[in-house]
């Protein structure tokens, strides 16, 4: 049996299928918000067999109690949404990473993806890396081929970078695998921040839009970043020692001295360390600056 049951056809030519999932490789949120804001008005054309792939107790429901009655029960979802940007035709997949059946999940993906006439598939995502937040956010790439990449967008790190790997690396790799030119957008949040980034959701989407040769809207995401920005300034110029230290990572970005691959590894470790992007409380320490909430 499939692990997912389609709602209705989009009727899409040759749509392009974006994928972006919550947890590893989602730093910040970034990618999931980006998909979010792309998926935003669509159509649900199926969903996924959330009992099968997801572990309830790691991803509880959300339950909602009114006056000491038991009301809602919100369970995560994998969700799969057309719309349209511009000429384009998208296919948004999004969703908590799942728990389980990742390779059968990729094998039904990749299948539904060939039965809607997908033409290309791209992975939005974010890694913590020793980057500021006061300069623009930097792109990395990863791509099946030569030339799916516009340019500008750097392919990369150099060389081998071994890491844990994403469930959407997992279904990147067999979308490739299958024939279905795919690629991966990941923005770099500043390590030292612990909430949602939403900068690096308009980084995303103004890498996909330049890749698909579309302006893609970022709505409400310019004035959330305005207001982050705001609150990591003042955060930083609170505390000497971050001031210190985001000064250092400007001037590595004023030299563009691109991270190498050993430093992305400490990097990801890092942020394995600190809960995987979950928050926590208090300040850590790692490698130079606090984390700022």
């Amino acid at each position: 049996m499939a692990l997912y049951q389609t709602t209705q056809e989009p009727g899409f030519t040759a749509p392009i299928l974006v994928a972006a999932l919550e947890g590893w490789v989602d730093a910040g949120g970034a990618g999931t918000t980006a998909a979010r804001q792309l998926a935003e008005g669509g159509t649900v054309v199926a969903t996924f067999d959330a009992d099968a792939i997801y572990d309830y107790r790691a991803r509880r429901p959300t339950l909602d109690i009114v006056d000491g009655r038991l009301l809602t029960l919100e369970w995560p979802a994998l969700t799969l949404t057309a719309t349209t940007v511009g000429a384009r035709e998208l296919l948004v997949l999004t969703g908590p990473e799942p728990d389980y059946r990742w390779r059968e999940l990729a094998t039904d993906v990749v299948e539904l993806a060939k039965r809607l006439g997908v033409a290309s598939w791209a992975s939005l995502g974010a890694i913590p890396a020793a980057v500021a937040h006061t300069r623009p956010v930097p792109i990395l790439a990863t791509a099946s081929a030569e030339g799916l990449l516009p340019s500008g967008i750097r392919q990369g790190p150099d060389g081998l970078l071994r890491v844990p790997s994403a469930a959407l690396s997992v279904f990147e790799l067999t979308a490739a695998a299958s024939g279905i030119p795919a690629i991966g957008l990941f923005a770099q949040v500043p390590h030292y921040v612990s909430t949602s980034y939403p900068t690096a959701s308009i980084a995303l989407l103004t890498a996909l839009g330049r890749h698909l040769g579309v302006e893609v809207p970022v709505g409400p995401l310019a004035t959330q970043a305005l207001e982050r920005r705001g609150m990591l300034d003042a955060a930083t110029a609170a505390d000497e020692q971050t001031k210190s230290y985001v000064e250092r990572l400007e001037a590595l970005s004023d030299e563009s001295r691109l991270p190498e691959g050993d430093e992305l590894i400490a990097d990801i470790e890092r942020f394995l360390r600190e809960g995987g992007g979950s928050g926590g409380s208090g300040e850590e320490e790692g490698g130079g600056g606090s984390r700022i909430h």
